[in-house]
């Protein structure tokens, strides 16, 4: 199956803060879910992406949360720089690289203004969580690809096993 990941996860330094979110490498990972992100690499055609570079953001960037989660979406620097269009430009293009490539499954990094699929930062960058997704995670989810995050690789495995 083919799988969008996040490029952080695969270890690339796109970070905001110029570091990756490497699930292989990473220390707050399990054995269990190492081995199981290594035989979803193994097992499965992945395609690296991160959003916000590709929407044009710099690494490393300000960070950035999404201060209006409804339409018109606004997504700030914690210095107050608006950066909503890059993302939306990543969000659009992790979109038709989905519909290109008939992806129709993503592993993406939790929490971020992009990717995160079931939480995100409030937008007052105080380190507060907020049921909410990113913009791409959205998008993609809004077309029918099916979106999960590094904490839920036991349900994207079986996604892929029954599909």
């Amino acid at each position: 199956m083919k799988v969008l990941v996040s490029s952080c996860l695969l270890g690339e330094d796109v970070r905001y803060d110029g570091r990756n979110s490497s699930i292989a490498m990473g220390s707050s990972f399990t054995f269990s879910q190492k081995e199981i992100f290594m035989d979803i690499l193994c097992e499965n055609q992945i395609y690296s992406f991160c959003p916000e570079v590709s929407g044009g953001l710099s690494t490393p960037r300000l960070p950035a949360e999404i201060v209006s989660t409804t339409k018109p979406f606004k997504v700030e620097t914690n210095d107050e720089t608006d950066v909503t269009i890059p993302f939306l430009i990543g969000a659009k293009n992790a979109l038709d690289i989905c519909n290109e490539e008939g992806i129709k499954v993503a592993l993406l990094k939790s929490k971020s203004p992009s990717c995160g699929n079931t939480h995100i930062y409030d937008g007052t960058f105080s380190n507060t969580l907020i049921e909410g997704q990113g913009l791409t995670a959205r998008l993609l989810e809004e077309n029918g690809i099916r979106v999960f995050n590094e904490t839920q690789l036991e349900d994207l495995k079986q996604f892929i096993e029954s599909n």
